[in-house]
């Protein structure tokens, strides 16, 4: 037997990976040797070409490049395979080595078109889903990004202090948001009459993080520090020792032309660059207690540091003079050359920054990878994998024939402070739902300006809401973690979340329909089903569902995609689980009616 060294894709490209291909050498076996050479005369020819392998090895070569072992930036600028970005040395000599390989018949081509479906049917949700991720880095940029898809997708947006009246028509598309971090976004059935029911899918915009306090401004031991506050239930350990930059809501002073009159404007920023850093202390200084237990005071340990004291402080009198408001309070209490950083971002003037709501976020970007590409690799996957994919799921079923036959209204409904318990003005247990199901249904009725209660109670019992949040996945290493019958794996398919004590809204009815809505697929592709429920030795957490079904009278569902550290500053979950949660979501909106229609009651 002959030694034979195979190209295989490593699962990242960095600038440390060298110019040969990772190999697979099949090694001769111990019991036999291997024979004499052949003399000269003997040699076997080279197989012969097939004619269209120059075609398949062009296909190969396209796949290789547009590959998602490259980093996300890199992808970006190689959707296009001729342009400039691709001509790699690296690359040019894997093509080169693939193509020589297919001639000599060591590699055959036809398996390359594994690898083209893996990636047509994967990967570019994958990274069109990193693409958001890494834009979104709070709530009020996820919501900003979702809106930005749903203008491209034609949806108008509307105003929540207006009335709906008059502005809706069936199988039009609309969209509204709260506080800029909750987001409403609807398809409107053709055959919609008012008392028919609202298809839901329900998920939050919050993830646990760093928020920026009031007064930020700290100075200790020489440096400038940033005073945070711990945002939700996060596993506060991850956030040592990351590049943080800062995203958020800035309220921005300024003159309307016309009135001459002060208005107050709100703008966002996002500086995606390293600012801010939390750094661990070195093992050299802990105690022998200190080694064996990583415990984080969330007051003493988490504040970043932003510089040293000897460079900005001495700045800090003269910025301060130059904001014009030297009684200002408020801004005595931050550090001058961040309000400066952020002025510049929004292209205004320091003194212009009136107030702000910021918080820290993980620089690096989302990815796809694992030896397949199989995972994605991100921050706040708790909860904005469900936002991205219910936005694609809302935006392909506007677009679909399936609405001309819908008699319903198609919905998703994002909301912010999951993560503290949904009781604010735009949480789960605001009124947003309920207003929504009221002003949408009173928009088609003959009085716009009275409710009708008889109608609104037809619509909620006709109504169901998927209620969607990332669900735990079986941890390999802990896996006495898990209830042995109940332990979702990644990329094996959407979870349904079951607990008698209502933690979770999943009932037998509501389960049994989520399940028939699997069977048939948007595609009549069947979607796989999990079930999670948690031990009965263990607290089990919460979500939006028990909040809006006890709010609004609609049943819910309570699901998730499968996903492993959840809370972290960096999570993980499957690729093809974003393929099946919007194959789900799809089902749910095009066949929803149907399945309800077979039930007794």
């Amino acid at each position: 037997q002959h030694f034979i060294a195979l190209p295989i894709a490593a699962p990242h490209h960095t600038a440390a990976d060298t110019h040969k291909p990772t190999t697979i050498t099949r090694m001769s076996s111990p019991m036999k040797t291997d024979p004499p050479p052949m003399k000269t005369d003997e040699q076997p020819s080279a197989k012969k070409p097939r004619k269209d392998d120059d075609e398949r090895v062009q296909r190969a070569a396209q796949l290789m490049i547009k590959s998602p072992i490259l980093t996300v930036p890199q992808a970006m600028l190689c959707n296009d395979f001729t342009n400039e970005e691709t001509k790699d040395r690296a690359l040019q000599q894997r093509v080169r080595r693939l193509h020589s390989n297919i001639k000599k018949g060591i590699v055959n081509p036809d398996s390359l078109l594994d690898i083209e479906k893996e990636f047509e049917e994967r990967i570019p949700l994958g990274m069109k889903a990193c693409e958001f991720l890494t834009k979104s880095t709070d709530p009020f940029l996820a919501v900003k990004s979702s809106s930005d898809v749903l203008d491209a997708a034609g949806f108008v947006k509307l105003s929540k202090r207006e009335p709906f009246g008059g502005k809706l028509v069936p199988g039009g598309s609309y969209y509204y948001t709260i506080n800029h971090s909750t987001l409403v976004a609807f398809t409107v059935g053709a055959k919609f009459k008012p008392g028919n029911g609202f298809k839901i899918i329900g998920g939050h915009t919050d993830s646990p993080h760093l928020k920026v306090k009031p007064m930020s401004k700290r100075v200790a031991s020489g440096c400038v520090q940033l005073g945070v506050e711990c945002y939700g239930g996060g596993l506060w350990h991850t956030w040592f020792d990351r590049d943080l930059g800062i995203s958020g809501r800035v309220l921005v002073r300024t003159i309307d032309p016309e009135t001459q009159k002060e208005k107050i404007e709100q703008h966002l920023v996002r500086i995606h660059k390293p600012l801010a850093r939390v750094s661990t202390l070195c093992i050299h200084l802990q105690s022998r207690e200190e080694m064996g237990a990583f415990k984080v005071n969330k007051e003493e340990h988490l504040s970043p540091i932003l510089g040293t004291s000897t460079l900005l402080e001495a700045a800090a009198a003269k910025q301060l003079n130059q904001f014009g408001e030297e009684d200002d309070a408020w801004k005595k209490g931050q550090e001058p050359a961040l309000l400066k950083l952020i002025a510049s971002e929004l292209g205004i003037e320091t003194k212009q920054i009136a107030n702000f709501e910021l918080g820290l976020f993980d620089c690096q970007p989302a990815s796809l990878g694992g030896i397949k590409n199989e995972f994605l690799y991100s921050a706040r996957l708790d909860n904005l994998a469900t936002v991205f994919v219910s936005l694609e799921a809302i935006v392909d079923y506007s677009k679909s024939e399936d609405v001309a036959e819908d008699d319903m209204i198609s919905l998703i409904a994002c909301f912010d402070h999951e993560e503290i318990g949904s009781d604010s003005t735009h949480g789960a247990g605001s009124p947003v739902m309920s207003e929504a199901v009221e002003r949408i249904t009173s928009a088609f009725s003959d009085n716009t300006h009275s409710r009708d209660p008889e109608t609104h109670a037809s619509a909620i019992r006709k109504s169901f809401i998927f209620s969607v949040d990332q669900a735990h996945a079986l941890h390999p290493n802990y896996p006495s973690k898990h209830e042995k019958n109940h332990a979702p794996m990644m990329n094996a398919g959407v979870v349904i979340k079951t607990n008698q004590n209502q933690r979770y809204a999943t009932n037998g009815v509501t389960g049994f329909i989520a399940r028939e809505l699997a069977k048939k697929g948007w595609d009549g592709t069947k979607v796989p089903i999990q079930e999670f429920c948690v031990r009965s030795d263990c607290p089990c957490g919460s979500t939006i569902g028990p909040i809006l079904s006890a709010n609004t009278g609609i049943r819910a569902v309570d699901l998730g995609m499968p996903q492993l550290s959840m809370h972290s500053c960096r999570e993980v979950m499957g690729v093809a689980d974003l393929t099946h949660g919007l194959n789900l979501f799809k089902s749910f909106f095009k066949y929803f009616n149907e399945v309800d229609e077979c039930l007794e009651g």
